[in-house]
């Protein structure tokens, strides 16, 4: 089991490596970038950069113990055609019309090259904040029988948070790794973790890297 709160996960103390998957969200140039879509937005981007070693520390870890690696990136199609009125407005409202910003035929729409991404790995494209909509995200999770989420990435606030409260309404046990999640608003960053602990756990456990990589070892060595 890994140590975390408000109980231990997962919950049945069955921590099967085959079954978990760790997901990593948006590591993209656009959000960690100092001239990506985020920092152009006014975010400061640092503190999405300094989660970097935590989650290349969770990759290894988690490949180590067999345990399936699953990035997503955010970003429209060039031509627009997924994107409503209403975001077409806000992207306008924003001042990005007529730039490549979140667009997945651009260079911010690549992960990071200082995250550890192997062939081996699963890459989800979504254009919502949820890696569940209108994507192929819970037909790969069923297809491999995965059953349990570890959760890092960002923003803690959006992408990262409505991912997770979709896993946790699709049934799915999730971990959520604090120290290997950021935003840009350290605010909404707490406030984010804070709410997976609430009605005793109603979003799942909160742990961090130190943990993981604890309950991880213990996994390896009681296979040996």
């Amino acid at each position: 089991m890994i140590s975390a709160k408000p109980f231990d996960y997962p919950y049945d103390g069955n921590l099967n490596a085959r079954k978990t998957a760790l997901i990593v969200i948006d590591l993209q140039e656009d959000f960690l970038s100092t001239t990506g879509y985020f920092a152009k937005q006014g975010y400061d981007p640092a503190p999405l950069r300094a989660i970097l070693p935590a989650v290349n520390q969770l990759i290894a870890a988690c490949r180590a113990a067999g345990i399936q690696i699953i990035h997503t990136r955010q970003g429209y199609r060039e031509d627009l055609a997924d994107m409503t009125p209403y975001e077409k407005w806000r992207r306008q409202r924003s001042g990005l019309e007529g730039t490549t910003a979140l667009l997945r035929s651009s260079p911010g729409f690549q992960i990071v090259p200082e995250l550890d991404v192997r062939p081996q790995d699963i890459i989800i494209d979504k254009t919502c904040n949820s890696a569940f909509t209108y994507t192929d995200f819970e037909h790969v999770l069923r297809a491999k029988g995965i059953t349990h989420l570890l959760f890092s990435g960002c923003t803690t606030d959006v992408c990262v948070h409505t991912t997770l409260r979709e896993a946790c309404d699709r049934n799915f046990q999730c971990l959520t790794i604090s120290d290997a999640c950021a935003s840009g608003d350290q605010y909404a960053h707490e406030a984010a973790l804070y709410m997976v602990t609430v009605e005793n756990g109603i979003f799942g456990a909160l742990t961090d890297t130190a943990a993981v990589l604890e309950g991880l070892k213990k996994l390896r060595n009681s296979k040996a």
